[in-house]
């Protein structure tokens, strides 16, 4: 596989709900080592994308190809084995169980001989541990409930759980959007790392000032239609505001509240 092979392309993506159109032909790729930002208002179409990437929904028609092979998942199970993970923005985690048992919930390490067979915790601990320190986090007690990380820890749990189970694609679900400005920069440089890894991330999001700061490219979903795929050095953090808000419609509230004053 070369390297100029997308990671995911897809190509006209429609799906239907129903007589509820919610995608009209969208297209998106996402390459090795990128960001790609995935932008739009509430109703845009962005979940039910990402839903149909992950396996979720099945596309009503469209192309939807990994690295280079065209795919029809039927199950979330479907894109997990071919690279494609999902953190959405609940994370699925359960808050009283510990960090390890978050982090390898459904994909448990065993040993000994059956029927003696039980889960290696001291390798899972570990394994935990080492993992949050590469991304600087540290947990000194791997045993400690993960509902008592801070809200971006636990983001970077979720992401790294991800990286370290082999996932060549991460599309994550508004990983800052509860956050606070210090548990934001810390997930956006865990999601640099991860890129200069050479993974692709699909990185959805409302607020345009995260997306700029970390993406290479993005694209515009308006009612389930691509307005436009823009890489950074084309578009002006302002521009892609007003081309994610509607420009033309803020400026017209914006003229009639100024004529009211």
């Amino acid at each position: 596989m070369d390297n100029e092979t997308p990671l995911i392309d897809i190509r006209n993506l429609v799906k239907h709900f129903g007589s509820v159109i919610a995608l009209s032909g969208v297209s998106l790729t996402v390459r090795r080592g990128e960001v790609m930002c995935l932008l739009g208002d509430n109703g845009a179409g962005k979940s039910t994308l990402i839903k149909t990437l992950a396996g979720v929904h099945r596309p009503t028609s469209g192309e939807f190809f990994v690295e280079g092979q065209s795919v029809a998942f039927a199950s979330p199970r479907d894109a997990l084995d071919a690279g494609i993970a999902t953190v959405y923005q609940d994370l699925a985690m359960i808050p009283l169980m510990s960090v390890t048992r978050n982090f390898f919930m459904g994909r448990e390490p065993v040993k000994g001989i059956w029927p003696f067979r039980n889960v290696d915790f001291a390798h899972c601990d570990e394994v935990t541990r080492e993992e949050m320190h590469r991304i600087g986090i540290d947990v000194r007690d791997p045993h400690q409930a993960v509902g008592t990380l801070s809200g971006g820890e636990r983001q970077c749990v979720a992401i790294a759980r991800a990286v370290y189970f082999g996932a060549k694609v991460l599309i994550l679900d508004e990983p800052t959007s509860a956050l606070g400005v210090a548990q934001t920069s810390m997930v956006l440089k865990y999601i640099h790392q991860v890129r200069q890894k050479g993974l692709g991330v699909i990185f959805i999001t409302h607020n345009v000032r995260h997306a700029y700061a970390v993406g290479d490219r993005f694209t515009v979903l308006n009612r389930g239609k691509t307005l436009g795929t823009y890489a950074k050095l084309e578009i002006q953090i302002e521009e892609l505001q007003n081309l994610m808000a509607g420009g033309k419609e803020l400026q017209a509230v914006s003229e009639e509240l100024g004529g009211m004053v």
